[in-house]
């Protein structure tokens, strides 16, 4: 009967002790996302800093014979060490938190970029016009932040040891060489039409740089937690896979930047902004959750509130970017009213040249036969010359001659 008791007992004390094991393995995997997050968002605040420090350098030497003068001044040199320790961030940030969480963080960004835009104007605005200008770009940083904190609330808690036996295991499981397939038929596809079809379209050039992007993350991962493993002193350096997942880190990242050069020469920034992170984010979660298993064990209402935090991140930075000021495109021509100190032609300043919408014609005026009078040329002054006769009239203009000794 106490051998029966005892045992009932210890049957009672189970469920509590591993209950706390749970809890305690939870909030670990929490703490762990939180580190991961933080770094991410640290990251990319300074990356975005840097950046406009940059620009804000090359904006001040636009004027500049020598074309490097950037070189030469610390604010640009500034502008790349930040840079790389906001980069150096982000690496890290993959190797704490799931994949999952970390790409959708880069609206953080996007958030830092419209803010330093907003601060940093120098142009004088009235406060109806600033609401009336920036009224979206408020409300996209508002969207967004609130999917961020969504993101981070119900990411997933899926942490593994990045080891090379784990990352090995993963590689060669079938539902990741089913997705590699599709992804290689799909890419391959998209190739032929925008390099033998010539289909330009912004979709199909993001999309090759969202496929590639996914690659990208699903390696950058798999070799910042080996590094990390390794500095904790679990070496993971003389697995083979590492140094093929860092090859592929490599070679995608370049095809993925050369896709992006060539997509912002034929559309705008802030087109390319917006779609590419909506495409980027999209297809890198899937590969996350099928690389590395992230939403396994993961309730319904979790796994839909994260996807809610997406579409409110995806919201607002298509806001964000929907406010930005287009570039202008170059006209093929000179239009007289933009020269300094050139007086026009007309009355109320109607410009000699034409639009791009109508005739090319240099010097051209639109709709010349409907002109009205108060639009008619200029004549020339009448001088009134006295000849050899009074009673000559004299020539309603001056003509002057000039031999070739003057």
């Amino acid at each position: 009967m106490e051998g029966a008791h005892s045992a009932d007992l210890q049957l009672q004390q189970l469920p509590p002790t591993s209950s706390a094991v749970s809890v305690s393995e939870v909030s670990f995997s929490y703490k762990e996302n939180l580190i991961g997050a933080l770094l991410a968002i640290f990251g990319h605040l300074v990356v975005s800093i840097a950046l406009n420090l940059q620009k804000y350098c090359h904006i001040r030497l636009a004027g500049s014979k020598d074309p490097r003068a950037y070189f030469k001044t610390k604010t640009w040199w500034l502008g790349l060490f930040l840079m790389l320790l906001g980069e150096l961030g982000v690496f890290a940030s993959y190797a704490f938190a799931p994949l999952s969480l970390i790409v959708p963080l880069s609206a953080v960004s996007m958030i830092a970029s419209a803010i330093i835009g907003i601060i940093f104007i120098k142009e004088k605005w009235k406060p109806k016009d600033f609401l009336r200008r920036y009224v979206l770009s408020f409300v996209g940083c508002g969207l967004a932040v609130m999917g961020t904190y969504l993101l981070v609330t119900f990411a997933p808690n899926s942490h593994e040891k990045m080891t090379g036996e784990n990352i090995t295991r993963h590689l060669v499981s079938w539902p990741f060489l089913l997705y590699m397939l599709v992804e290689i038929i799909l890419f391959c596809l998209l190739l032929y039409f925008y390099k033998e079809k010539n289909a330009n379209n912004i979709i199909v050039i993001l999309l090759l740089v969202a496929l590639l992007g996914s690659m990208t993350v699903v390696t950058v991962k798999a070799v910042a937690g080996m590094l990390v493993l390794s500095i904790q002193g679990n070496l993971q350096l003389d697995y083979p896979i590492f140094y093929v997942m860092f090859v592929c880190m490599v070679a995608t990242a370049v095809y993925q930047a050369t896709f992006l050069s060539q997509a912002s020469q034929m559309y705008d920034s802030s087109l390319i902004t917006s779609v590419g992170y909506i495409l980027s984010t999209t297809v890198a979660i899937t590969a996350g959750a099928v690389f590395y298993l992230d939403f396994i064990g993961e309730d319904v209402l979790h796994i839909c509130m994260f996807a809610l935090g997406c579409l409110i991140a995806f919201l607002g930075v298509f806001l964000i970017t929907r406010n930005r000021k287009k570039a202008i495109p170059f006209e093929p021509y000179i239009s007289m009213d933009a020269m300094p100190g050139m007086q026009n032609m007309h009355d109320k300043g109607m410009a000699v040249q034409p639009d791009l919408k109508a005739s090319f014609s240099y010097g051209a005026l639109e709709n010349n036969d409907n002109i009205s009078e108060i639009y008619a040329p200029a004549t020339l002054p009448v001088m009134q010359e006295e000849h050899g006769s009074r009673g000559a009239s004299g020539a309603p203009y001056r003509v002057l001659e000039h031999t070739k000794k003057e």
